[in-house]
């Protein structure tokens, strides 16, 4: 593959605030500890107190890969090197899509595999372990349950009641995995990563152990380590912030101040936190936890607690008490010892906004990395971009935008009439002025003759681009093409298709490519297009 880089801000996919974090920008800089650069995270070495038990760090995941082959691997050696004190972990996080998901899924790994690397070549003395951090509380299930393919949506058609979904049973998987197998088709890629998915889904009994066995299938090589949060050894040992943070309603007040920050600052907060940041845990269901009058109460659920119930609740069984966005960071923080944290754009912005409460539980804020995007071209694509005499970056603008401009570049008359709107402006400069000095009173008239006028220009090129485009029918539809494959539904493709059909043309060539090709602390979109190597014809 072959890789073009551009700036982040000329796609115009991504918040300000996140371009103003990237920028360094030093108005907003109190909204976090370090910046994401190789000095910042020198910085951030010299002082990081991790806080994570080690000892049950190593034991949890041990356990958690017992079904894994990770024996005198690259992911074995990492975990056991989390007992060591110069180890640290880069972390990413996402929810258990079927499948993995759309492509991000896979930037945000490589992302942190990539940024492992980096650490431990300008710091040889310590360790970084990448990390997976599986969303196994998360209860959205609508959100998980489905995936698009090229013309094709696959979707998990099962009852979810609302739990955590890494809970969730394979067994009604079967027709969605039947679908995506077939999918895949009996190309070699595509016979491969069918043997594996049907594996990694008919072997597991919940979408947890599927995940885990399936990401630990496709990066243990680089060795990623996968960890399930949703284990009560390692909520007890973050008891202490639950208790006092439902007790107290701290991350709330503290999500409160940051908001009125955020405001000062212009900027738009992600995510807005609730008075109690809990949901309360059991199997088929995680309900949100709220006060009334002294009384917890979960709800939907005939479940209520007194003050000193819930604490002792808390200290019985840590497990059932479950973080939600704002918390959630928190308790990974707390586990792991954690130096970096690799998000999305909207990620990184709700980071943001919860530094303070870092801060009041003397946890140490990661340096947070914006992971790696990428729009991945195919072959034919690729020369229906060329014969177009189109440029990728040219794919970012809008469809119509991209017609617009394609018109006006290889129409057979000009159709550029910004001279001549010039002129127009000129001459009704000298009519406007003239109409003054006769009566003041004609200025706002002749004002309102202007513009009337100037929209019926517009309004005739307007016209003029619209016939010049019915000329053009085969190119306007190949434009139509080429947006509706790279931005599918307006969407980035990452954001919308899963690497399946990526697989069948690359094979581990994709993870390969993108592995090679991405470079973390640079901060540019990755465009990667095809060398004659990397495709049949």
């Amino acid at each position: 593959m072959n890789a073009t880089y551009i700036e982040y801000r000329d796609t115009g996919s991504f918040s300000s605030t996140l371009l103003r974090y990237l920028d360094n920008d030093p108005e907003i800089r109190e909204l976090y500890e370090h910046p994401p650069t190789l000095e910042g995270f020198g910085s951030l070495l010299e002082k990081k107190h991790a806080s994570a038990d080690r000892s049950l760090l190593v034991k949890v995941l041990s356990t958690q890969y017992n079904n894994a082959q990770v024996d005198d691997s690259k992911v074995r050696n990492n975990i056991l090197l989390l007992a060591e004190p110069n180890t640290y972990t880069v972390t990413t996080g996402h929810q258990l899509n079927i499948f993995t998901g759309p492509l991000y899924f896979l930037y945000k790994i490589i992302t942190a595999i990539k940024t492992a690397e980096l650490l431990k070549a300008a710091h040889p003395d310590k360790n970084f372990v990448p990390v997976y951090w599986m969303a196994t509380e998360d209860h959205d299930f609508d959100e998980i349950n489905h995936i698009n393919l090229p013309d094709k949506k696959i979707v998990w058609d099962a009852h979810s009641s609302g739990g955590a979904t890494g809970r969730l049973s394979t067994s009604s998987l079967i027709s969605a995995l039947k679908e995506y197998t077939g999918y895949l088709g009996l190309t070699r890629n595509g016979m491969k990563l069918s043997q594996l998915i049907n594996r990694a889904y008919k072997g597991s009994s919940t979408l947890a152990e599927a995940t885990l066995y399936l990401v630990n299938e496709l990066f243990a090589d680089y060795g990623l380590v996968v960890i399930d949060a949703d284990n009560a050894e390692l909520k007890a040992s973050f008891s202490r912030i639950i208790q006092h943070d439902i007790l107290t309603k701290t991350s709330f007040s503290q999500l409160q101040e940051a908001e009125e920050v955020f405001k000062a600052k212009g900027l738009k907060a992600q995510a807005h936190g609730r008075e109690i940041n809990f949901f309360y845990l059991l199997d088929g269901k995680r309900e949100r936890i709220v006060e009334d009058n002294n009384t917890y109460k979960v709800l939907n659920t005939h479940l209520k607690f007194s003050r000193d119930e819930l604490s002792k609740e808390i200290d019985t069984y840590p497990e059932r008490f479950s973080p939600n966005v704002i918390t959630r960071p928190l308790y990974q923080e707390f586990v792991l010892p954690n130096i970096a944290y690799v998000g999305g754009g909207s990620e990184i912005v709700y980071w943001l906004q919860i530094k303070e409460v870092f801060r009041h539980y003397n946890i140490d804020f990661p340096i947070l990395i914006l992971r790696n995007s990428a729009l991945i071209a195919t072959k034919p694509l690729s020369a229906k971009l060329k014969s177009m005499k189109l440029g990728y970056v040219d794919l970012f603008r809008p469809a119509d935008e991209i017609k617009r401009q394609w018109v006006l570049k290889n129409c057979s008359e000009s159709l550029d009439i910004s001279e001549e709107k010039e002129k127009f402006n000129e001459i009704f400069d000298i009519v406007k002025l003239k109409a003054g000095n006769i009566d003041l009173t004609l200025i706002p008239s002749a004002r309102a003759i202007s513009i009337r006028l100037q929209k019926a220009i517009q309004g005739l090129e307007t016209k003029m681009i619209k016939a010049e485009k019915r000329k053009h029918q085969e190119s306007m539809g190949k434009i139509d093409s080429l947006s509706s494959a790279y931005f599918p539904q307006t969407s980035l493709q990452e954001r919308f298709f899963n690497f399946g059909y990526l697989y069948i043309k690359y094979g581990d060539g994709l993870i390969e490519g993108l592995y090679d090709h991405f470079k973390p602390l640079d901060f540019k979109f990755t465009i990667l297009e095809p060398s004659h190597e990397d495709l049949p014809d």
